[in-house]
């Protein structure tokens, strides 16, 4: 609908508009602001991807699901506010957001997709909740500034137990997600692929007797 408008600042969507499909403002390059109704249900594919200059949204309540590559390339994208009705974060939906800081996860999702949140160069701190019951490959790779991770101590799928500042799978002892300050414990038998991609801040790892891949 105003795929590649570049001109376009901001713009307010009415309220009879529930669903904002694929890549209905993609390549808005000079749209700072959104406003989105609550009467939104999904943000779709690409909706708002390369929209370079969008600083800030609101998702509305009424929001359950946000797309394939929703938000990719958004990279003035600093204040994120997920609502607790989303149970579902698309593969690549904040992509390459590399201003973004610590978005919070609420505990209504459980399902982050394959490279969710890759490229945010920014992030620093990331706090999965209890619900969470799928991490797609790479979500959280090329998250170059990530220092502290802490899963939920009731979640059933993942955990980070002895604050090792670590995503692991309990079942299988892996880790799949590491950052700069990670201790792998002794219980772990296995790195999956992509934990410590471009953790470029990393300066040391120890690992113990246990991996064994």
């Amino acid at each position: 609908a105003f795929f590649y408008c570049s001109s376009l600042t901001s713009i307010s969507i009415p309220p009879s508009v529930t669903d904002i499909r694929t890549s209905a403002f993609r390549g808005c390059s000079s749209l700072t602001s959104i406003t989105i109704p609550p009467s939104v249900t999904k943000i779709g594919e690409s909706a708002f991807s390369k929209c370079y200059s969008l600083t800030s949204i609101i998702i509305p309540p009424s929001v359950t699901k946000i797309g394939w590559g929703a938000f990719l390339g958004c990279s003035s994208l600093q204040n994120l506010s997920i609502p607790s009705s989303v149970s579902h974060i698309g593969n690549g939906a904040f992509s390459d957001c590399s201003s973004l800081q610590n978005p919070s996860i609420p505990s209504s999702v459980t399902h982050i997709g394959d490279w969710a949140f890759s490229g945010c160069s920014s992030l620093q701190n990331l706090s999965i909740p209890s619900s969470v019951t799928h991490i797609g490959m790479g979500a959280f790779s090329y998250c170059s500034s990530l220092v502290r991770i802490k899963v939920d101590s009731n979640n059933p799928m993942y955990d980070s137990r002895e604050d090792c500042n670590a995503i692991i799978h309990t079942e299988s002892n892996t880790l799949i997600r590491g950052c700069s300050n990670t201790i792998i414990p002794p219980s772990v038998t296995s790195i999956g692929e992509d934990a410590f991609e471009r953790c470029t801040s990393l300066t040391q790892i120890s690992l113990p007797p246990s991996v064994t891949s």
